[in-house]
């Protein structure tokens, strides 16, 4: 028991990095195991497109020097139609993004320790009381936090969160030079970040192309392998074949270049969470999950996630009698609905039924957008249902009849 922290935190990606800083920073003793070497970190296949906004940037004291480049739009597309809206963003270079967190972590008094592979929970009386990992190595904590992405494996052997495979996205991204940002065909996307609904370059999601200064841009696209992708999907076709498949069509890419070594892949539910805490233990991040269903932002709501766990666990081990029981940490799962992610079940209605519809309603949704107010957008994402029947048509009735017959199993 001699190897004992305050808070033992598995996975050193931006929530699991973000809730050591904010514990470290009240002089707690917090401990981070990090499966990947630290000469290696983070590793390619580990990454997130990275786009973000500036509100992140701000609450939580995040340099510029991690910041690719900054944008000024976000521009949605369809198949024939496009739709801009003036909005600030970050696009990150990840990477630096989380060896920033790292070392401010470290320098707020929190130790890592890298290549440790965290195994399962040590668990006496019923409750969680400290960590495996390495095969054989322990180490004892008041508080345990999986921040380790769809691994989750003390999350599911604690059966906490619920993670449930058919709701697991899937994506990919290149960075390219030479990209045409300014094509005469398509939207200008100079200093934009822009998402594409088309189910014939990611069926039952969406694609991506970030500019990060200059000819170079961020390119990817996801999907989650449910009934929607199944409809849409050609046969034979994975995600590396889709962006390929993309790549070779669009024209925006005829003198486009991969930068080598700049592949990133990912993946994360999109799913209510079942729970996020439990006696001595809770969930933060993609663990829970936390990434947004719609155009699946994760970074802020992840950093949120974090700052909640820190809040909560500060407010257990303060007392002069802590108490780190599944009540007393049930604050978390207060703070994660009211801050993280509100309104989290109607947004993601609003996703299925989105990733339900045709291209050509994606084409007049575009039209949509443009004829009404620039708050619409803005409360649909809120998930306001009201904003979302204002947006709907008689025609779309088949669509909501399916997407009704989905949700029954029927």
């Amino acid at each position: 028991m001699s190897d004992r922290f305050d808070v033992v935190i598995a996975g050193a990606g931006p929530a699991g990095a973000q809730c050591a800083r904010d514990l470290a920073a009240r002089n707690y003793d917090v401990l981070v195991l990090e499966t990947e070497p630290e000469d290696e970190f983070p590793r390619q296949s580990n990454k997130s497109t990275a786009g973000t906004f500036p509100s992140m940037m701000a609450s939580f004291g995040i340099p510029d020097d991690v910041v690719m480049h900054y944008t000024d739009k976000v521009v949605l597309e369809s198949p024939n139609e496009h739709y801009v809206r003036d909005q600030p963003g970050a696009v990150l270079e990840f990477a630096d993004f989380k060896r920033f967190l790292v070392r401010d972590g470290r320098e707020r008094g929190a130790e890592y320790r890298f290549d440790s592979r965290v195994s399962a929970p040590i668990v006496d009386g019923g409750e969680a009381v400290g960590v495996r990992y390495d095969g054989s190595e322990e180490v004892y904590a008041d508080v345990i936090v999986d921040a380790t992405g769809p691994a989750a494996p003390l999350a599911k052997k604690l059966d906490v969160t619920g993670l449930e495979r058919e709701h697991q996205a899937i994506g990919i991204e290149y960075e390219f030079e030479g990209v045409a940002v300014n094509h005469p065909e398509f939207a200008d996307l100079r200093d934009s970040m822009m998402l594409r609904l088309d189910h014939d370059l990611a069926p039952g999601g969406y694609s991506w192309i970030f500019h990060t200064g200059a000819d170079t841009a961020k390119v990817g696209l996801c999907y989650i392998q449910n009934d929607s992708h199944d409809t849409y999907a050609k046969d034979g076709m994975g995600i590396d074949d889709y962006l390929n498949y993309w790549i070779d069509r669009d024209p925006r890419f005829d003198d486009a270049e991969r930068i080598e070594g700049k592949q990133h892949r990912g993946s994360a539910h999109i799913q209510p969470p079942e729970g996020m805490s439990t006696d001595n233990f809770m969930a933060i991040g993609d663990t829970v999950p936390t990434i947004d269903p719609l155009w699946g932002e994760g970074i802020h709501s992840g950093m949120k996630s974090a700052r909640s766990a820190a809040i909560t666990a500060d407010a257990c081990l303060t007392p002069e009698e802590p108490d780190t029981s599944a009540a007393a940490l049930s604050t978390y799962d207060e703070l994660w609905h009211r801050d993280v992610a509100p309104q989290m079940r109607p947004r993601l209605l609003m996703t299925r039924l989105l990733y339900l519809a045709p291209n050509e309603r994606y084409d007049r949704l575009m039209a949509d957008l443009r004829a009404t107010d620039e708050d619409t957008l803005e409360q649909v994402n809120n998930g306001n249902r009201l904003a979302m029947r204002n947006l709907m048509h008689l025609s779309d009735l088949p669509l909501i009849a399916r997407f009704a017959r989905d949700r029954l199993g029927i």
